[in-house]
């Protein structure tokens, strides 16, 4: 016990004395002493890499479908070929969350949640997504996101999600 505390001890000292040492100096102008000024090179920098880059545009990450629907609309289409361009840049897990409305059974929402989320995640590996990368899950008519018994609502509710 007595090794223990001692141990603790100089490591908290330790931790204390080098907080300690890591303060910086200031000028009384608020400006650190030690900061090292940038200046621009004198060469010409090619600047057309930057241009290059596209510029970041908010995508869709919620994709819509018809009554009773497991086909992709147009629309879903091209905010999925925008999605899956950007998707092909990274290489972390990809989540389909597939939903419907509340009309029809709990089982039969279910699987139509789920034949959703299949159709988004066929359409992503037919065109360069790992399908190792994609993880689809139907939560039905569980999680809407409009309440109410209008179309509206149910257009709201009959989709899929990517995480």
């Amino acid at each position: 016990m007595k090794y223990q505390s001692k141990l603790f001890l100089s490591v908290a000292m330790t931790g204390a004395l080098l907080t300690g040492c890591a303060s910086t100096d200031t000028e009384d102008s608020g400006q650190s002493s030690d900061v090292s000024t940038y200046s621009e090179p004198t060469q010409s920098v090619d600047t057309s890499a930057y241009e290059r880059e596209e510029p970041q545009v908010a995508l869709e990450t919620v994709f819509y479908f018809e009554f009773d629907q497991a086909t992709l609309t147009s629309k879903a289409r091209a905010d999925l070929n925008a999605q899956i361009q950007r998707l092909k840049k990274t290489t972390g897990p990809i989540r389909l969350e597939g939903h419907a409305d509340e009309r029809g059974t709990r089982e039969y929402n279910m699987a139509l949640g789920e034949r959703r989320a299949m159709a988004v995640a066929d359409y992503m590996a037919i065109n360069g997504i790992p399908r190792y990368r994609i993880e689809t899950v139907s939560y039905g008519e569980e999680r809407p996101v409009s309440f109410g018994q209008s179309e509206s609502s149910y257009a709201k509710n009959r989709r899929v999600e990517l995480k």
